[in-house]
């Protein structure tokens, strides 16, 4: 395949007069697709079939190779098949049909139960902050809410009684959240042996910082990095983890999308359905480690 190549360059310097550093960019993205159709036994343009393209990309994606640069080889492959087909030696052009997915972007990182349960375990005791602390945390994995939410929870949003919470989204769309019984607890400790001693200056906000005003996504994200340290969960975590962890769990214990669709707030439904692929892929990588064929 490299004599191809090398009459597709000379094709794109003579004929279309294209720039150095756009030919030096094709031929280095074509040399590699070469050298996989070479480990591939394929030594002629029409014996490339659209699978073999996919496996390619498949190939640069598992190396690391980012989501700009896959398209850019897509196009340098549909380019340098065209060129073939357009000149005979090959009855089509394998990659025309070809595509990458749109908008992409990484799957959202989750934490697996077992760390969860370490993470809402780490404030332990009475302080009034360590109340505040783990009542936060059991809300949002609870709840599944956003960070935004939980900080904005007011006093009045809270329906312990019939076990929900009033939470406000995007565009200050209203939806009820079931809680569950422990993070009712956790809130319960809190507004009865927390918040009273924070609560200095009259607040409606329910959860406050030391000083008693409204807590910041900033002051949040802080106290979750700390509390996860405690419990020797050194790894990068994020406030939103917790909102990924929440949708990840329910769907992989079977909750119906839509019902997490609307826990989530989330207005339309593929939104929800980036989840469906963490758990395809958990459903792999539990494949391949445990049988025998993996």
């Amino acid at each position: 395949m490299d004599q191809f190549l090398d009459l597709f360059l000379n094709y794109l310097t003579v004929e279309r007069g294209l720039a150095a550093n756009t030919l030096e960019a094709y031929g280095r993205d074509l040399r590699d697709y070469i050298g996989f159709l070479n480990r591939q036994s394929v030594t002629a343009p029409e014996a490339v079939d659209s699978g073999l393209v996919v496996q390619f990309l498949g190939e640069c994606r598992k190396n690391g190779l980012a989501a700009r640069s896959r398209a850019r080889r897509l196009a340098a492959i549909r380019s340098f098949h065209k060129f073939l087909h357009t000149e005979g030696y090959a009855e089509q052009n394998p990659a025309a049909q070809v595509s990458l997915p749109k908008n992409l972007q990484p799957l959202p990182k989750s934490l697996s139960f077992a760390d969860v349960e370490r993470l809402l375990s780490a404030p332990a005791g009475t302080e009034p902050l360590a109340l505040r602390d783990r009542a936060m945390l059991e809300v949002l994995y609870a709840t599944g809410l956003r960070v935004s939410e939980l900080i904005g929870l007011k006093l009045r949003d809270l329906q312990l009684q019939a076990g929900y919470v009033i939470a406000f989204g995007k565009r200050s769309k209203q939806r009820m959240v079931p809680l569950g019984e422990e993070a009712i607890a956790a809130i319960n400790g809190y507004l009865t042996g927390g918040r009273p001693q924070l609560d200095k200056k009259r607040r409606n906000e329910l959860f406050l910082n030391r000083f008693g005003g409204p807590l910041t996504r900033q002051g949040f994200w802080k106290m979750m990095k700390r509390r996860a340290r405690e419990v020797g969960i050194f790894k990068e975590i994020s406030p939103h983890m917790l909102r990924h962890s929440f949708a990840t769990h329910l769907l992989e214990n079977g909750a119906d999308l839509r019902i997490v669709q609307t826990l989530l707030g989330h207005a339309d439904i593929t939104t929800t359905q980036i989840y469906t692929h963490v758990t395809r892929e958990r459903l792999r990588q539990i494949h391949q480690q445990h049988h025998p064929r993996g």
